[in-house]
């Protein structure tokens, strides 16, 4: 270490503060004609006053500082510089440098340690522990907890094995769901096996059609028999089984059915998760490993976001360029500079076709569907550096940004070329994901996009369209015909019903900015899948308190609030209809570790499983706060 940076953060002035640098060099030689670069969610606007340095350049969450011509560093001396205007006033300690680098006059850079963002006015306080000890109300691990037990406690046994004559696929689908636990405890011990052995119990399948689809009943006695009508309820139900025995086997509190009953089903059909791999890439090991979490917890959707402004993360074999330039950020690249938590070495990565389907093998193979995103038509910084041809060279640069800052970042629908393009890219992506739904973004465009580009106000006045918003429903339009053709369902964030929106029919939207949004989506006929930012979006900090991790756009969500949430809330008893069920988000601006996912994700992705799940009159914060500590991890 030879470089270190200091932040700290002071209300005044108002809206936003000033955010003060401080960079000491601890090296053996003085320092002079450099510039610091720095990665930070608070960003600096257009409109600032930065004191004591100069401001070279911001792209997105990427910020580049000079001193004054003459400065130099002496070994100990530190430069310390402030700016006012920034974007809104921090959250928490993260909130400011995320990382650092020098660029030395000869080119070459150095690495900078980083700091957390203090308070320049108060201290801050410890943060509260994010679950209360909690207390069981039947000593049985089951997450999410069944909508109907009656069972009595018992020992466990060593291990559960399988009747005789029992058919080929429920022996398969029984060692799959042990294999699951194996991949997720490594260390644990062995829950089911083929033959019987002492201490072991007999299970048995039997069918019963008048259970629901993802139903089933288990019903212990001398043995365990487990009934269904499908596939699914007989994966859930030996989950439901896995979950025990995994419990009793790591903690002595825990026991298993003796004698009783447990008769289950979930409330919605779609209990979904969301990961973003733009932001920071997850290698294909890790995202398997997600969706084997996401199995344990009995969701049945991963929705699975490959591109957005920081990377395009899907091979398509038809344009290189999009896993080429588009897929990987460094200080070196022209159009692609390093993001939040980034260095300035090349960052980034993709997934190839093969890799693509044997993730869908994966998923299917235990019971989830997997739906892919590609962001249109905003949040497409990627798709401009990589495919240049699809800029309008006469639109005036910088024109419009969204709120994350990226300028111009969006498919230009006054290109022809968009959508022979997109046609292709659907093409290929739907010989991959066999599921219905394909969710194609619509989310956060800048309201004057497209305003100074001479083709798109060309076609403007030839469709008779009237400002951003009529024109992104125009472009949505063009999309959710491709898909139609294609025999698939059009799924975006809320935003797809802004100007006209799309017709509703075979049209599936996500009310991401507040709860309300759904409601209004199910009044205008829509399909609605609720995952609000204030209880769903699993990077949102998890409390108040300036030393909690995560965002903070969407205000605290502390894992109580997450798992209290009502998504239905006051959706009137006619609309109830068109909700379909809800989903968590991993957006991964901050996840630039498995450490930060961890922190983050857990335990609020078991609240989402289980508000998925299990019937309100059914859920119970003190026993879940003491069941989910037995929770996997990434």
């Amino acid at each position: 270490m030879t470089f270190f940076l200091e932040n700290r953060w002071t209300p005044d002035p108002l809206p936003a503060g000033t955010w003060e640098i401080r960079l000491t060099n601890l090296s053996d030689a003085p320092l002079a004609g450099f510039t610091l670069s720095v990665t930070t969610i608070t960003r600096i606007m257009p409109v600032n006053r930065v004191h004591g340095a100069r401001f070279v350049r911001r792209v997105a969450n990427y910020h580049e500082f000079a001193p004054f011509d003459g400065v130099t560093l002496a070994p100990g001396e530190a430069w310390t510089f402030r700016a006012e205007g920034l974007f809104r006033s921090p959250f928490h300690r993260n909130d400011a440098a995320k990382t650092a680098w020098l660029t030395l006059a000869d080119g070459s850079r150095q690495p900078v340690m980083v700091g957390d963002l203090l308070q320049g006015h108060e201290a801050p306080v410890l943060p509260p522990p994010r679950l209360p000890e909690g207390r069981l109300t039947l000593p049985f691990a089951l997450l999410p907890w069944p909508n109907q037990i009656e069972a009595t406690p018992g020992p466990a046994p060593v291990i559960l094995h399988l009747a005789a004559g029992t058919a080929l696929a429920d022996k398969r689908l029984a060692l799959s769901v042990d294999a699951l636990h194996a991949r997720l405890f490594p260390a644990a011990r062995k829950l089911i096996q083929l033959s019987s052995a002492p201490g072991s119990r007999e299970l048995s399948f039997s069918i019963d059609p008048a259970l629901p689809a993802e139903g089933y009943r288990l019903s212990f006695g001398d043995g365990i028999t487990l009934e269904a009508s499908t596939e699914a309820g007989r994966r859930y139900g030996l989950l439901s089984l896995a979950q025990m025995l995994h419990g009793a086997f790591a903690d002595h509190d825990f026991l298993f059915p003796a004698t009783g009953v447990i008769e289950d089903a979930p409330r919605y059909g779609w209990r979904g998760c969301h990961l973003d791999v733009s932001r920071h890439f997850w290698t294909l090991e890790e995202v398997r490993r997600v969706v084997d979490i996401l199995a344990w917890h009995k969701i049945n959707i991963f929705h699975w976001h490959l591109t957005d402004d920081e990377g395009w993360r899907a091979e398509i074999l038809a344009y290189p360029e999009l896993t080429g330039p588009g897929a990987h950020r460094s200080a070196d690249s022209p159009t692609m500079l390093p993001q939040l938590g980034d260095g300035p070495g090349v960052q980034g990565g993709y997934y190839t076709q093969d890799e693509m389907r044997a993730l869908v093998a994966h998923a299917a193979s235990l019971g989830i569907e997997v739906m892919p995103e590609i962001e249109t038509p905003g949040h497409a910084a990627c798709v401009v550096a990589a495919l240049p041809f699809l800029v309008d060279p006469d639109e005036t640069p910088d024109s419009y940004q969204p709120v994350q800052g990226y300028p111009n970042n969006s498919w230009n629908p006054g290109i022809p070329e968009t959508f022979v393009v997109l046609e292709q890219i659907v093409d290929e992506l739907c010989a991959i994901f066999p599921s219905r739904y394909f969710h194609i973004g619509g989310d956060e465009v800048a309201k004057n996009a497209w305003l100074e580009s001479p083709k798109a106000r060309i076609l403007m006045q030839k469709e008779g369209l009237a400002g951003t918003f009529e024109l992104q429903s125009w472009f949505l339009n063009r999309i959710k015909e491709m898909l139609t053709k294609r025999g698939k369902v059009l799924v975006g964030w809320n935003e797809v019903a802004h100007g006209s929106g799309v017709p509703p029919e075979d049209t599936l939207l996500m009310a991401w900015e507040k709860p309300e949004v759904g409601i209004e989506l199910a009044e205008r006929g829509y399909d609605v899948v609720m995952t609000p930012g204030q209880a769903y979006y699993l990077d949102m900090v998890q409390g108040p308190d300036w030393l909690e991790n995560g965002a903070g756009w969407a205000g605290p969500v502390p894992p109580e609030k997450t798992y209290g949430y009502e998504a239905e809330g006051d959706f009137p008893a006619a609309l109830r209809r068109h909700m379909r069920g809800i989903q968590a988000c991993i957006w991964c601006e901050h996840f630039t570790t498995r450490a930060w996912f961890n922190d983050l994700v857990f335990p609020r992705l078991s609240a989402v499983a289980e508000a998925g799940w299990t019937d309100t009159a059914n859920k119970d914060w003190l026993r879940f706060s003491r069941q989910v500590r037995l929770h996997p991890t990434l």
